[in-house]
């Protein structure tokens, strides 16, 4: 890692200026390339020279790689490389595919999407029927809702939420790329009639805790399963 503010004085300072900015997209590349999954860029950034704009190195390698056979994609903060959309078809996976969900996983999942933080009793609310734990175990098996705090309400219940793995799993950068309703219309998804003063929510951006909500402690932790009695994460 390097430790080094940038040079403040050197004899050609736009060559030396290009050298340090193709070195930081070699950086970021690998370190990219060498990861499992999406890194972020408070990860890249520490791995650099101190006033890189790494978000700017990251937008040059996006465009770099944009007719190439991988993209490089953003997945909130964080930037992993995929196989081009348009080339998906082509590979072929031996992994195991996360089981297709039910009716009612995709529900719930869309509803924890464009209205989180929600509780469960919300989400039995919007969809008028009772949710069963095993719907909501199936979205976090597959990592892509979590806890995220409790409500400032009696019996303070659980808040739920997406997560990273959900973006990238579903190619969005931000949850504000999820479809609104002229896109769920145009792909079938709603009817041709929708009730009057019907609407789409539009989803939050921001993962920090509303003010209606409490962080997790420890003991919530444990109750929910997250952790074992002795403070280790449950496996």
């Amino acid at each position: 890692m390097f430790e080094d503010d940038l040079p403040e004085d050197a004899d050609e300072p736009e060559a030396v200026d290009l050298r340090l900015e193709l070195e930081a997209e070699r950086i970021a590349e690998a370190l990219v390339f060498a990861s499992a999954g999406p890194v972020s860029e408070t990860y890249i950034a520490d791995r650099l020279l101190r006033g890189i704009d790494v978000h700017a190195v990251m937008l040059r390698l996006k465009d770099a790689y944009a007719l190439r056979g991988v993209n490089l994609v953003q997945v909130a903060d964080h930037w992993a490389f995929r196989t081009a959309a348009d080339l998906s078809f082509v590979i072929r996976s031996d992994e195991t595919e996360v089981r297709k969900l039910s009716r009612a996983a995709l529900e719930v999942l869309s509803i924890i999407a464009y209205h989180q933080p929600v509780t469960r009793a919300e989400i039995e609310d919007i969809r008028g029927i009772q949710t069963s734990k095993g719907t909501l175990d199936v979205l976090m098996e597959a990592g892509w809702v979590r806890f995220r705090g409790r409500r400032r309400t009696p019996g303070r219940p659980v808040t739920f939420g997406t997560t990273k793995d959900f973006l990238d799993h579903f190619g969005l950068e931000e949850l504000r790329d999820l479809p609104g309703m002229d896109e769920l219309k145009g792909a079938g998804l709603l009817a041709g009639r929708v009730p009057s003063g019907f609407q789409i929510p539009l989803p939050m951006n921001d993962d920090a805790l509303t003010e209606d909500e409490d962080p997790l402690t420890q003991l919530d932790l444990e109750e929910l399963g997250l952790l074992t009695p002795q403070g280790e994460e449950a496996e």
